[in-house]
Formats: structure tokens, sequence, C-alpha cells
């Protein structure tokens, strides 16, 4: 045990001599040495600091002392800032034309963490970009690690996801046939119709992952409105025209067309009818009160709209609610298209109804025709005599009825749906005079539908 104590005893005297002889007594002596300089040289040395250069210098070094001091500590501890650069693009890099990849983010965000003009560098720096490369993987699910190549090493980038788990499939191709849908109709010129789209091709391929194919219910080329260089008749041609690929619910199908647009030649004219206004009196005149004329500010108008809509269309009905009525009148009508048509010459029209005392008379032997009957499989006959003629009941003005031909009052039977037998049916009756009313005296007759020899 002593021995021991005296081993670590000589340890700590060895050490103590190093130290002194090499530390501890060449620090005195250099520093007797600038006391006793500094003594002897007292008035010299006051009179070297005393000089405006000396304390000029002296300043100056240890104002870049402290500006070193503190410039690194503010690197360390203070000049720390993150940049986020948001929506970078992600360039991936696999054959194309053999393979479909699914997952992949179209861009990332990138942060960067450093100081400002680290960072400030870094954004003037050229950059490869965010990148990953999927040369060699086969179809199937991978976990990829995106990649930002950058020069400036002093700065920390962190992409935002920089793991990605992607699906690659077999790219496979489908030849479809191509239709097109208008866009933007309502901002054509309402009195142009397009009457046809001819597309410079008939079918495409569609190139995707085999199950994406399988939902492409049609493809279609998009022809805009809003693109044609003229709204006028005529032939026009739109170019690059882009084709979308649609499921059975109308939703887009991300899947590659070949080719990515098409031409298209669009067809315009604009069709129009000048035809009669027809006015049609709804309601019930007020008790006693019956229509004695009706006219209008014009009588006809032009009708613009597809030739299909203006081959059905003889008349314009115009129709004026005269419920209660009881005095002539004016009225300022708003013009409503029919199914087909686009655009009317006129928006309004004025119409005047001028009223009469309503009388009534009798019209006998009215024949009574038939509708809707299935004429290749029956044919009807009268049970009777009373059953082929009625008296039709008509009301209105006397100056009217005085002067009315018989022959424009129609009484006629419905006979849609009925078969072979015997029937009670309603009596109708219509007249062409609107300004009138016609009832028909009997309200029902017998017939009888007999099945074709």
């Amino acid at each position: 045990m002593k021995k021991i104590i005296r081993g670590i005893k000589r340890i700590f005297h060895f050490f103590g001599s190093f130290f002194d002889k090499w530390l501890i007594t060449p620090i005195t002596k250099i520093i007797l040495k600038i006391g006793e300089f500094s003594k002897s040289n007292s008035k010299a040395i006051e009179r070297f600091i005393g000089k405006k250069q000396t304390l000029i210098v002296i300043s100056l070094i240890l104002a870049l002392a402290v500006f070193f001091i503190i410039d690194s500590e503010g690197n360390t501890t203070i000049d720390q800032y993150a940049e986020i650069l948001y929506n970078q693009p992600v360039t991936a890099t696999y054959n194309e034309e053999a393979y479909v990849v699914e997952g992949l983010p179209e861009d990332v965000d990138i942060t960067l963490v450093g100081q400002k003009r680290h960072i400030f560098l870094a954004k003037q720096y050229p950059s490869g970009g965010v990148t990953v490369d999927l040369t060699g993987l086969k179809p199937g699910q991978h976990k990829v690690t995106l990649k930002y190549t950058q020069q400036l090493k002093s700065v920390d980038y962190r992409l935002d996801p920089s793991t990605v788990t992607i699906t690659i499939y077999d790219k496979v191709s489908q030849t479809r046939s191509l239709t097109y849908d208008i866009l933007h109709r309502d901002n054509l010129d309402s009195k142009l119709n397009i009457d046809s789209v001819e597309l410079d091709r008939s079918e495409v391929i569609i190139k995707g992952a085999d199950y994406k194919l399988d939902k492409v219910a049609t493809v279609r080329a998009l022809v805009d409105v809003d693109e044609f260089a003229r709204q006028e008749s005529g032939e026009l041609t739109l170019d690059k025209v882009p084709l979308v690929a649609y499921d059975t619910n109308g939703k887009v199908v991300d899947v590659e067309i070949v080719p990515k647009t098409v031409t298209a030649k669009v067809t315009i004219s604009s069709p129009s009818k000048e035809v009669p206004i027809e006015i049609v009196p709804k309601g019930d005149l007020a008790f006693g009160k019956a229509i004695k004329s009706l006219s209008t500010n014009i009588d006809s108008v032009t009708i613009y709209g597809s030739e299909e809509a203006l081959d059905n269309i003889d008349t314009l009905e115009v129709e004026v609610d005269v419920t209660g009525l009881d005095k002539d009148k004016e009225y300022t009508v708003t013009l409503k298209r029919p199914n087909g048509v686009t655009e009317i010459s006129a928006k309004t029209i004025t119409v005047n109804v001028a009223l009469d005392d309503s009388i009534t008379k009798e019209f006998d032997n009215i024949s009574i025709a038939t509708e809707n009957l299935d004429t290749s499989k029956y044919k009807v006959q009268a049970l009777s005599e009373e059953d082929s003629k009625v008296t039709v009941i008509v009301t209105g003005s006397k100056s009217i009825i005085d002067n009315i031909d018989p022959s424009i009052i129609k009484a006629y039977v419905d006979l849609d749906g009925l078969t072979a037998g015997t029937h009670e049916v309603d009596v109708k009756v219509t007249g062409d005079d609107l300004k009138l009313t016609y009832v028909s005296k009997k309200k029902k007759v017998n017939v009888n539908i007999i099945p074709n020899s």
C-alpha cells in the first residue's frame, strides 16, 4: 500500500515539475520582463500610445476582433433560416413506351435550411431539379426515393415527400372510335346553327394500364365555340382540337390518347322561317262577355333554329290570359321560343283584345270523326245514327257567330288504346276561330270497334 502511495506521489511530482518548468516559469519570466521593460521605457510607451495613429490602429484591431467574434457566434446560433420552394416538378426516368407509372407526385415542396446568404445563393445556382430513376424496375409496387441535385453544400435540402410508393404497369393500347362534343354552344350567335362537325379521323389509339382502358366508354373531341375565329354562316376549320376520354359516368379517364389533338371542319348555317302569329286566349272572361276581335301590332315574325325544328312550326302561338276580363284591354306579351328555336325577330308584341256581349248558337248535324285508332288492326262504326252526329253549342260575339261557317267546327272521339268491342267515349269539339268556345250538346256516344278481316 505504501508503495502505491509513493508511486502516486511520484506521478504528481512529475506533472508538477513539468508544468512548472515549461509553463509557469516561462510565463512568469515573460511577465517580469514586460514589467521591467515598461518601467524602464514608461515615457516612451506613453508617448507611443498617445499618438493619434496608434490609437486608430488599436481601435481598428479591436473592432475587427469584436466583429469576427460576433459574426462567428451569429452564424452558429442566430442566422439559421428556412425557406420553402413550392410545387417543384418531379422528373422520372423510365421507359415510357413500355410502362405506366402511378402514384408518383407531379411536384413536391423543397425546404432550404441554412444561412440567409447561402439560401439566396442556392436559389441562384442552377440545379438538376427533383428526379427519380425508375430504370430497371419491373411491373409491381415499389418504394422509391426522390433526389434533388444542388451544388451548394452549405444548405440543407429537405423534400416533402422524399419517398413515395409507386405502382408500375405494363402499357397496353387499344383503338377506339372518335366522336365530338360542342362546348359553350350558348355563346354561339342565336341566329346561327351548327349543322355538322367533320373530324379529320374517325378512330384514335388509347394507351395506358389495362384496367384504365377498360374504364374508357368514349373518346371525344372538344369543339369549343369560343375558339371560332368568326361567327357567320359557312365553313371554318379548327386546328388542335383536344381529345378527352370519359367513363360511363362522364368522368375523365387519365389515359394517353394518340394523337392528342385533331382538326375539325365545322359547318354553320342560319336557317330562318317567317311564320304568322296566332293569339290564343286563355281563361274565362267575365260572365256575359265574349271576344269580338284580337289584333296585334305585327302579324308575323322570323324565327331561327335548326331545320328540323323550323319544319315543324307553321305558326307562333302567343297565349294571352283573359281570365275575368270585362272590358277592352291592351297587353304587352313577351314572345316565348318554341323548342328548337334559338331566336325570334321580335322580343315582344302588343295584343289588343276587344270585347262584346256574349250569345250562343246551336249547329246541328256535325259529323263525328275518329282519332288515334290503330287502323292497321281495327275499323270503327257508330252504334246508331244518333252516335254519328252531334249538335254543337257555340258561344261568342254575335258579329262572329252570325258569319260562322259550320265547316270550321270539328267534333271527334279519341280512340287511343281501345281494342275490339263496344265503347262509350267522350265527344270533343274544336273550331278554327279561337275567339269562340265550342261545346257538344251530347257528351258521350257509343262506337263499335271491329277487327280488320
